[in-house]
């Protein structure tokens, strides 16, 4: 059953939503009904959590919510499946990842890497090392906290850049395609197999949880998507929160938007790092590239009759960022 509350609602799942809006300082200006005040503070919501912008309080914004209401310390973390899922836990990882005891990605996500650096930092702070962060182990970490540097696993992925292998050939290849793209999908599968990737192409047409597990099933070393746009114009976004960003997923993502931007004719910018779930669960470096924005009848028009440019330049993109050297 797909969850959705959205403008017009009224009861008290909207009640709920906004009071935990307000609870997080997001003053929705309203009670009971889902109106321009809500939809304004969901908005701002989203675009400060880094998800997809649509004003609708959907099951990933409401996740989010969810989960922006712990903080380190709130309750007892540990592994476990499924695995917890919430800022506290975003604050143990950024805290040991500080600490230089690597716990992966800080994405809120009590996994296998995060549990191994939790019993790393406790056998070397004192603490029983028995794998929950509680008082004892949340107190040794605030305590220590003034020794912290920067972050181990943005460190370890730079270094990962520079010294992995670069070449496309032989990778494996997670292409995630939504309805609608599909042309343009199959003229980016086609120039990752001609460059020697082994490409699995998905429909897209699943919920984004489900896309990155089956990525994550299929052991993929790139994930890249192509959707439709939550704004106008051609975008790439790649993995980032507040604290961290997939150093991997950055130079893939900058490298496709420029390739896309000069083949479409777009404006260059940056790409913008997001962290809704396609991106903040897979376990690999993951770009979402959205070349036109679906309301956008002009700009779907002009992509159409250049797919094969853009399809050329999405592959030039892709081989640049995973095979120039890096000197980040």
């Amino acid at each position: 059953m797909k969850f959705r509350i959205a403008r017009g609602d009224s009861g008290e799942a909207v009640r709920d939503l906004q009071h935990r809006l307000a609870t997080l300082g997001y003053d929705p200006a309203e009670t009971g009904v889902f109106g321009e005040g809500t939809e304004a503070a969901v908005v701002a919501f989203q675009v400060d959590r880094r998800l997809r912008v649509d004003g609708i309080c959907g099951r990933q914004t409401w996740s989010a919510l969810v989960e922006a209401g712990y903080a380190l310390g709130d309750r007892l973390l540990y592994h476990r499946t499924p695995m917890l899922r919430g800022d506290d836990v975003v604050g143990l990882q950024y805290r040991l990842n500080a600490l230089g005891f690597d716990a992966g990605r800080e994405d809120g996500l009590f996994g296998p890497n995060t549990l191994t650096a939790l019993l790393e930092f406790q056998r070397n702070a004192g603490v029983a090392a028995d794998g929950i962060c509680g008082p004892a182990s949340v107190a040794a970490l605030e305590r220590l906290s003034r020794f912290a540097g920067g972050s181990v696993a943005a460190l370890r992925e730079r270094e990962t850049l520079r010294e992995g292998i670069r070449q496309l050939a032989g990778r494996r290849v997670y292409l995630a395609v939504e309805p609608g793209l599909d042309a343009l999908g199959e003229l980016v599968g086609k120039g990752l197999g001609d460059a020697g990737a082994d490409v699995l192409v998905d429909g897209g047409g699943l919920d984004d949880s489900v896309v990155a597990t089956e990525a994550n099933a299929y052991k993929a070393e790139l994930f890249f998507g192509l959707r439709f746009g939550d704004m106008p114009g051609c975008t790439c976004d790649y993995f980032a929160t507040r604290s961290f960003r997939s150093e991997a997923g950055f130079r893939v993502a900058a490298c496709v938007q420029a390739e896309l931007a000069s083949a479409l004719g777009c404006p260059s910018e940056p790409p913008r790092g997001r962290a809704y779930a396609v991106l903040r669960e897979t376990r690999m470096p993951a770009v979402v590239c959205q070349p036109a924005h679906s309301d956008d009848v002009d700009a779907v028009r002009h992509l159409v009759s250049r797919a094969g440019d853009a399809g050329r330049a999405i592959v030039r993109g892709l081989r640049h960022g995973i095979e120039d050297p890096y000197d980040g």
